[in-house]
């Protein structure tokens, strides 16, 4: 297939368009708006690759740019999002604008071209869960801006199946982690406040459950969700482990060297979610599986931020500090 993959220069989309030029013949086209977490970087490595198509600067809300994109491609794979909690709301109406307005925009053109369509989605949109795990039958209640978009893009993928026929589906995917993700995350911002002797921000007692995803296995089952997917079903896309932020701090302090004095707990988020937790059952019966635990996945995690410091140095002497400084109240050392 000939792919257009939205958002492919951040964090999941960058890896998802590695992997799949690794692991299919597929041709990728990106089509990418290049906002403080969308890089050339994360693609740097794909240049001069017969498989990679290149990549167009555009956003999805805006319709010409999509058009553009479009022409002989077989299927979208949406990646395109602004998806900080934290960030949605301080700033709700940049969410309102590329979740909402441009999955709208990706799905005319879709419906226009006759496209298969993949929008990929979060486990945000069913809002917290003290027992169990979702499936992709429970109710949506999304909690904060970010999620609010996410399920209203997820419904609208719903209603063009449903209306109009549109070959699309959903790939719901639980916490992801990996290379390439923007430090405003809990992950890389430990990761590399660690590696710096900075301290740990914590929100309030640090016991959120998350169920974490390794980026890689994220993307296989994206690419389940489009090669054997049925059009107009949602797919929980699940991590194998389950656990709180605190430990996942305090690993990150052993793999770093840092000390547990750097732990510092600050006020929760407003509306913070306390558990996520999928089930994946459906996918997992069209043959897909994840295969990175999470000790694995996080030690490899940490040895690639140590490992690429021309990667996260220009994000960290950049107009990242000034937002660190406005969410915490300090400034970054």
């Amino acid at each position: 297939m000939k792919l257009l993959v939205c958002g492919g220069a951040g964090f999941i989309g960058s890896n998802f368009v590695r992997l799949r030029i690794a692991e299919s013949d597929d041709q990728i086209i990106v089509l990418d708006k290049l906002t403080y977490a969308g890089r050339r970087e994360n693609l740097a490595d794909l240049d001069g690759n017969p498989q990679f198509l290149g990549l167009q600067h555009g956003a999805i809300e805006d319709a010409d740019a999509v058009a553009t994109a479009v022409e002989g491609v077989d299927a979208i794979v949406n990646f395109a999002a602004e998806t900080h909690v934290d960030r949605s709301i301080a700033e709700p109406d940049a969410f309102v604008v590329t979740n909402g307005q441009g999955t709208y925009t990706l799905l005319e053109a879709a419906r226009r071209e006759q496209l298969r369509y993949v929008q990929v989605s979060t486990d945000e949109v069913y809002g917290s869960i003290d027992e169990g795990s979702f499936t992709e039958q429970s109710p949506l209640k999304p909690s904060s801006p970010y999620s609010a978009t996410k399920t209203g893009a997820d419904l609208l993928v719903e209603s063009y199946f449903h209306t109009f026929d549109l070959s699309a589906a959903i790939a719901r995917g639980s916490n992801n982690y990996g290379p390439y993700q923007y430090p405003e995350k809990l992950i890389p911002l430990m990761i590399l406040n660690a590696m710096h002797g900075d301290p740990l921000p914590v929100y309030g007692d640090g016991l959120q459950v998350r169920n974490w995803l390794y980026v890689e296995d994220f993307g296989r089952g994206i690419g389940h969700v489009l090669d054997h997917g049925v059009a107009g079903e949602a797919y929980n896309v699940g991590g194998p482990d389950e656990c709180t932020n605190m430990e996942v701090v305090r690993r990150i302090i052993e793999l770093t060297g840092a000390s547990d004095d750097l732990i510092e707990h600050v006020t929760d988020r407003p509306g913070h979610d306390r558990r996520y937790s999928l089930a994946s059952d459906k996918l997992k019966a069209l043959g897909w599986s994840p295969q990175t635990g999470f000790a694995e996945g996080l030690e490899s995690t940490v040895n690639w931020y140590r490992d690429n410091p021309t990667w996260w140095e220009s994000i960290r002497s950049g107009d990242y500090r000034e937002y660190y400084a406005r969410q915490y109240g300090r400034e970054l050392g």
